[in-house]
């Protein structure tokens, strides 16, 4: 039977294989070829060199976006980490309803980029206009109406993490600290924390990806209003490559930066955990 199964192995990859090189491969190699040119259509293109990575370089709201977006993802990172954990903690106690909770907290990461930000748009202009102010005319609001969006979404997702993570951890080592005499805060971080790195790892990786890569609930949320100075990196290529007529290959190159960036976090990320597992 084994044999069989390793005979006709082949059969059952091609599909997936064929389907990866099909959507991911190929139009990953046109991307990077197109980077290198000026074009309006894929059959139009023609080669000009390293001309759009140095006007993309040089686009400074590209260079905005950059940075408002790595301080959306740190401080996101934060956020989002801290009070999943603290949610994971109190719904891994014995109490009544902490299923329901768990349920309520996750349902958030279900619903659609777009809707959210739709839905939050209302919700938040609805408070600000009290104090005669919205999302799309302060850059602060908007940053932190962001905020309040991507945690509101993912906490729940990072909270089901930790509690996988929490659930791991024997109950004999927090039992053998208590009579020990160690308080809470000391079990905290001599015990659980320790053991709890491979979900902490986990969700520092999702939480930082994700924060770069935002787009639908940036568009839906502020649409980078006002004046750009809440356009996330995402946004920033799509409006380049959609909104300005000749910059087609401008866009097409950062987007190629884009993904260096992502793929290059978590490359450090990898090699950051690996290096602490190896201590």
């Amino acid at each position: 039977m084994e044999k069989s199964l390793r005979r006709y192995f082949p059969l059952f990859v091609l599909p997936t294989l064929a389907a990866f090189i099909i959507g991911f491969i190929v139009p990953f190699i046109m991307g990077l070829w197109l980077s290198f040119t000026e074009f309006t259509t894929v059959t139009d293109a023609s080669f000009v060199g390293f001309k759009n990575y140095a006007r993309a370089i040089a686009d400074e709201s590209f260079r905005y976006s950059f940075g408002f977006t790595a301080l959306f993802a740190l401080t996101s990172l934060v956020i989002i980490n801290t009070l999943a954990f603290a949610l994971a903690a109190a719904l891994t106690r014995k109490l009544k309803g902490t299923n329901v909770f768990r349920t309520i907290f996750f349902m958030p990461n279900l619903i659609g980029g777009v809707v959210l930000g739709y839905i939050w748009q209302l919700i938040l202009n609805g408070i600000l206009v009290q104090f005669e102010v919205v999302l799309n005319l302060s850059a602060t609001y908007g940053f932190w109406g962001l905020i309040i969006l991507v945690s509101w979404q993912q906490i729940g997702y990072m909270m089901v993490i930790y509690i996988a993570g929490l659930q791991t951890i024997p109950e004999e080592l927090k039992e053998a600290a208590g009579i020990d005499g160690a308080t809470g805060g000391q079990r905290l971080w001599h015990i659980t924390i320790p053991m709890m790195k491979p979900a902490i790892t986990i969700c520092t990786f999702l939480t930082i990806t994700n924060g770069f890569k935002l787009f639908d609930q940036n568009l839906a949320l502020t649409n980078g209003e006002p004046g750009r100075s809440t356009e996330m990196l995402a946004l920033n290529i799509y409006n380049t490559f959609y909104g300005r007529m000749g910059f087609e290959g401008v866009g097409q190159a950062k987007a190629v930066l884009f993904f260096i960036l992502v793929v290059g976090i978590g490359l450090i990320q990898l090699r950051l955990v690996r290096g602490k597992e190896a201590v």
